[in-house]
């Protein structure tokens, strides 16, 4: 793919067998110059830092979704009328003490100003859109250009080992919170679930930072990171588990036991801290959550299978059609970023508001179509009128055109968004109108023999499930995630009969969605963006040895064991490498130096620039500066016949940031490769 490492050289290397020993030796050196008695104070304190960053992350999680929540709703409402006593109450708080239909504080903006006008209405929907997705296009550009998107593909970069500067900054979050309130309440088709991943990480790394045994090892970082990222999936789901999974499954390439444990304690933290804020005052978590206490027949596995198979189509031709309008957006749109989210956000909202299922917001929209009929009821927009049936899947077909639509296009503009509620949301509509034509079905024909299983007394069919078992099926079809969507659900509905179904038809969308293409769109994008990642790279197959890949040593600035003088040096230091092997008189590796700890090491010694600098520990010369501690004297090292896949396996579970490749007879070096080097090859294959 075309520009597929564009953005490499944005990102740096951790080198983990570095940052690991680093931080064995720091947490050892207190100990050998301690009391024995104070010892256990000093473990225990280092144990107790841990769960109380932990625990502050979680808290200041729960509290920020909360806030975003609220403020969210409060957009969404906006754009249909105004509480004329209260303006800044939002419609369901505006008439928390009316009944449906007897509240007069709330007025739509016509009657607002006097009038009795549909169009009026249409307009100030239309408007307030617009205002809010351009409000928030324009202050992500100026102030946090890293908080657009959903930030999902970033994040499992940083966890596999690179480091983008800004990304998990202050800025970032701030407007990352303030921008996706004002993207989703303008009625864009994005979601807030997949940058709550990316809000969380940010708190994670905001908190972590004022610690110093966090801000100075990258391992301890990314162990904050996990933790913070099944914290942000917990509360935008209302799943602590869930979430743990999803990081898991998705997001962590490495997830050792202790990772575990400490991410689930966060996403609890988190979870609790918005329960405790309660932002819709209903005790639910998420808006859309629902229970089913009705059981599943064994004829509706055939519908369950069409719900599947389109959630796998649509999955696969989602991302698909998002890569091509990505392109699109990169090539001839980046210099108008603000106009193309204005113009997105006039035309979605002129769309959606004809539409009564478009019209709402989707985390509501979801709540509606997740809840099962209550017996006398006609249900939200007459869903539960039998006589209104008809109506209902046409709108219903229809919805589910116009959103797919709307997250094709305006997933990945430059503003925060996130594709997770739009899938469920599509997946619901279809689901939801499924489950509507089955019911119909039923109806028209309840002696035939398939629906024999039905009871004369109970609803033989409840639309609502398969509107949940639609969402699931289309969560998994774009994302490619399964053991976690399934939790997800389950955590939302606590619909145990239900568990089978959800099963099926998330295992039928992802080999469908396979098919169409592989990988899900995080996936799809670190490719299209050129970031750069290296567990996506488990099927590659690189029939050549290193010395192929490898960049050679004439290319390869070196530091020599002895000889060198202080003003070759600082030229050295000054080249945009992050080290350098430490070679002998005859070109033998015998160790590596990093480059900011050798240009501090020079500049802090204060010496004449003719002055001579050893990196062999045996010299010990007046006038020489003794820097062998720098070195480590044991980098990584293969032969130049060692296989790309044995190098890729090297990178993968022990994580150096370069591996030195040197000759067979005598150790002389002949080149070296990083992790960029694999992976600007591999992708100049596709």
């Amino acid at each position: 793919m075309s520009g597929s490492t564009a953005r490499f050289d944005e990102f740096e290397t951790v080198d983990w067998i570095h940052d690991g020993a680093k931080e064995r030796r720091r947490q050892t050196e207190p100990q050998r110059h301690t009391e024995p008695r104070h010892q256990l104070l000093l473990r225990a304190y280092n144990a107790i830092e841990s769960w109380v960053v932990v625990t502050l992350v979680g808290v200041l999680i729960g509290i920020n979704t909360a806030i975003i929540s609220i403020a969210t709703e409060w957009l969404s409402d906006a754009k249909l009328g105004v509480c004329r006593s209260s303006w800044w109450l939002n419609e369901k708080f505006c008439c928390w003490e009316h009944k449906a239909g007897e509240c007069t504080s709330w007025s739509t903006w016509d009657h607002a100003m006097g009038t009795d006008t549909v169009f009026l209405r249409y307009m100030a929907f239309v408007a307030l859109g617009t205002v809010f997705a351009t409000t928030c296009a324009w202050l992500v550009r100026v102030y946090a250009p890293l908080a657009a998107g959903s930030g999902l593909p970033e994040i499992k970069a940083i966890l596999g080992g690179f480091v983008l500067r800004g990304f998990m900054g202050f800025s970032t979050l701030v407007m990352k919170s303030v921008g996706l309130a004002l993207a989703v309440g303008s009625g864009l088709s994005v979601g807030k679930e997949g940058p709550a991943v990316h809000m969380g990480c940010c708190v994670g790394n905001v908190v972590s930072r004022n610690f110093a045994r966090y801000r100075r090892s990258a391992a301890r970082q990314r162990e904050i990171v996990s933790a913070a990222a099944a914290a942000g999936v917990a509360v935008a789901f209302g799943a602590p588990v869930g979430g743990v999974m999803f990081s898991l499954e998705d997001l962590s390439s490495r997830f050792p036991r202790k990772t575990l444990w400490r991410s689930f304690f966060c996403a609890l933290i988190a979870t609790v801290s918005l329960q405790a804020m309660d932002p819709f005052r209903t005790g639910k978590l998420v808006m859309f959550q629902a229970a089913y206490d009705r059981d599943w027949h064994v004829f509706e596995l055939v519908f369950f299978v069409i719900i599947g198979v389109f959630g796998g189509a649509y999955g696969g031709m989602c991302i698909r059609l998002n890569l091509k309008v990505a392109a699109f957006r990169k090539k001839h749109l980046a210099k108008w970023a603000v106009a193309e989210v204005a113009v997105l956000a006039a035309a979605t909202t002129a769309v959606t508001y004809v539409n009564s299922y478009t019209r709402e917001d989707m985390g509501e929209l979801l709540s509606y179509l997740l809840q099962e009929c209550k017996e006398g009821s006609k249900g939200w927009n007459n869903m539960c009128d039998a006589s209104q049936a008809s109506k209902v899947a046409w709108s219903l077909a229809a919805a589910t055109v116009i959103r797919a639509v709307g997250t094709v296009l305006a997933y990945g503009c430059k503003v925060p968004c996130g594709i997770f509620v739009p899938s469920m949301a599509i997946g619901a509509s279809f689901g939801r109108l499924v489950g509507t034509l089955a019911q119909m079905l039923h109806r028209a024909h309840p002696s035939w023999h398939m629906f024999a299983q039905c009871a004369p007394d109970t609803p033989c069919i409840t639309p609502a499930t398969y509107a949940f078992l639609g969402a699931a099926a289309a969560m998994c079809g774009v994302t490619k995630v399964t053991v976690s969507v399934v939790v997800i659900m389950y955590e939302l509905t606590g619909a145990l009969n239900f568990l089978v179904p959800t099963v099926i038809v998330v295992m039928i969308a992802r080999i469908v969605g396979d098919m169409v293409v592989e990988g899900g769109i995080s996936e799809q994008l670190i490719l299209l963006n050129g970031l750069p990642f290296l567990d996506d790279m488990e099927d590659e197959v690189l029939d050549v040895p290193v010395a192929a890949l490898m960049c050679r040593v004439d290319d390869v600035h070196v530091v020599r064991e002895q000889g060198m003088v202080v003003d070759e040096v600082r030229r050295v230091v000054t080249t945009d490498v992050r080290g350098f092997p430490v070679v002998d008189d005859v070109g033998r590796v015998t160790g590596y130096v990093g480059c900011r700890a050798l240009a501090r090491a020079v500049a802090d010694a204060g010496i004449d620039q003719s002055a001579t600098i050893a990196f062999d520990q045996s010299v010990h010369r007046a006038g020489v500066l003794q820097l062998s501690a720098l070195v480590d004297s044991s980098p990584v090292t293969v032969r130049p016949q060692t296989s790309a896949e044995t190098v890729i396996e090297i990178f993968r579970k022990l994580g150096p940031r370069v591996i030195l490749v040197t000759s067979e007879d005598d150790g002389q070096l002949e080149g070296l490769v990083t992790r960029k080097d694999i992976l600007r090859h591999v992708r100049s294959q596709h």
